[in-house]
């Protein structure tokens, strides 16, 4: 994630007792927030996060066939911040932490519009919310690395750095079969040379960074996170939102609406790179 973006993915849950959202009152409840800078994420109960988690939970091994692994793409730089610029395909990339709930908002959103994401899952989050993996294969989307707990990894060890990549490709690889298709570095745009180099070790070829970041984690208001993404997506644009915001999901309706009457597609960073 953005190195400016505050410790926000995890601490967001609206103030204790407040009712369980479903993900249709989140996206209506949403629709009318004007400029509230509060890092908000929508709330469930604890029963209600337990049985979203125990409804997707998988078992240890995969019960699907493996995911899709890592690719190198020809042409294309070590690290990656868009696609090729001829051709009507964008990136709509989500770095995977917060409510499940507003993550299966999301996906259930993009979905219904015949969108592909990518998400870049943080390891811990996995740890909680393991079904979130499969979740996101069988909708059809991208699932990588997004480093196990999610701290700046630019300032880190090379030892402590290659253990925050290889223990989230762990918990990917034991929840579906593969280490996922692309790394992101971890509170940062761009990987260093040693960090890329560590994310080759580990079986990434390439780093995935972005050319259009939303700053959806700075809570702007719908309006914001719609109008800093329409006014900079272009063909081939690699777009940086997040999980766990309710201003994403309210804004996503309105973004692929407005990628639908440009003539883009909503892809997959692997189909945007083929």
């Amino acid at each position: 994630m953005n190195g400016r973006e505050p410790e926000v993915c995890r601490r967001g849950a609206l103030r204790a007792g407040a009712a369980a959202l479903t993900a249709g009152a989140l996206l209506a409840g949403c629709a009318d927030r004007r400029g509230d800078t509060r890092p908000t994420v929508a709330a469930t109960s604890a029963t209600s996060a337990t049985s979203a988690t125990s409804a997707t939970s998988t078992a240890a091994a995969p019960a699907h066939a493996p995911a899709p692994t890592p690719r190198r793409f020809p042409g294309q730089p070590v690290q990656v911040d868009h696609g090729p610029r001829a051709r009507p395909r964008v990136a709509l990339t989500f770095h995977g932490q917060g409510d499940p709930a507003v993550a299966g908002a999301v996906l259930a959103e993009a979905e219904r519009a015949g969108a592909r994401l990518t998400v870049l899952a943080v390891g811990s989050w996995l740890d909680e919310h393991p079904g979130m993996a499969r979740r996101i294969l069988d909708g059809g989307h991208d699932l990588g690395n997004h480093t196990q707990r999610h701290l700046d990894i630019n300032t880190m060890s090379e030892s402590e750095a290659y253990a925050e990549i290889t223990a989230c490709a762990q918990r990917l690889r034991r929840l579906t079969g593969s280490i996922g298709t692309w790394f992101r570095p971890s509170r940062t745009r761009y990987a260093t040379p040693l960090v890329q180099r560590l994310a080759r070790r580990a079986g990434y070829p390439h780093v995935l960074s972005y050319d259009v970041d939303s700053l959806d984690f700075t809570s702007p208001g719908v309006a914001a996170v719609t109008r800093k993404v329409a006014g900079e997506i272009r063909n081939g644009s690699v777009v940086s939102l997040h999980f766990g915001y309710a201003d994403t999901v309210a804004a996503l309706p309105l973004l692929l609406a407005e990628i639908n009457r440009r003539r883009l597609r909503a892809v997959t960073t692997t189909e945007l790179l083929t």
